[in-house]
């Protein structure tokens, strides 16, 4: 009787053990509870949550970049949308002119910068850091000469008399122009990040999966322009 009376409570104790284990992922994987459960911790969902934290946290450009895409496309899809309804109304207002050759410069610019770009994030990508690096400062330059000839053709068109006002064309090609040069002076920004980010070499993982990430994110930003931009030229050029 004693013998069994002190094996009662043992088993109570076992019992809640092994109910412990399988809430744990123990038990359940290994096939004998009784026996430790045959589980290292892999199956543990607290050891999980680590890895999905990393993840997110090395890819959150992805995200952020995608949104970025999303309201861009929508604010120029708006604007062009308006473009083509004033366009085809045959307004007496609506006076288009040729477009100054510094647009056709600008065009050229922003192709050579999306060339540049893909070759400087393929070097990166095969740990060829230095061409690398000196393709990311040559888009950079790039970008920098696309915003200097926008200038140019803004001045150029106010020499030639046209204004915001009195001309709805006029007016749609300063705003078109302008916002879109706005958006790409944030690439600008961007490629200076991945410049920063990628000067110096790491031999973490973490750090390199991250870094890859962050260049393939602002290729995809730096290229939407590039397209965006050709949208805008044959719009405003041969659109009339």
């Amino acid at each position: 009787m004693k013998i069994g009376t002190a094996e009662q409570p043992l088993g109570k104790s076992g019992a809640k053990i092994r109910l412990r284990s399988r809430f744990l992922g123990g038990g359940m994987s290994g096939g004998n509870g009784g026996n430790g459960g045959g589980n290292d911790g892999g199956d543990d969902p607290r050891f999980d949550d680590v890895g999905t934290d990393d993840a997110l946290t090395q890819d959150k450009a992805k995200v952020v970049t995608w949104f970025l895409l999303l309201v861009v496309l929508m604010t120029f899809g708006g604007m062009i949308g308006a473009y083509v309804v004033i366009a085809t109304n045959g307004a007496a207002e609506w006076k288009p002119f040729n477009l100054p050759i510094q647009v056709w410069i600008s065009t050229a610019i922003i192709l050579v910068s999306s060339v540049t770009y893909h070759l400087a994030k393929k070097a990166y990508f095969e740990d060829e850091y230095t061409k690398s690096r000196k393709l990311l400062i040559a888009t950079t330059a790039l970008g920098a000469a696309f915003i200097s000839s926008q200038i140019l053709v803004w001045l150029a068109l106010v020499n030639r008399g046209f204004y915001l006002r009195g001309n709805p064309y006029a007016g749609f090609f300063y705003i078109l122009t302008a916002v879109h040069a706005i958006h790409v002076l944030g690439g600008i920004v961007a490629l200076g990040t991945v410049v920063l980010r990628t000067w110096n070499g790491t031999s973490s993982e973490n750090e390199l999966t991250y870094r890859r990430n962050l260049a393939r994110s602002v290729g995809w930003y730096w290229h939407f322009m590039g397209a965006l931009w050709i949208v805008l030229f044959v719009l405003l050029g041969f659109w009339k």
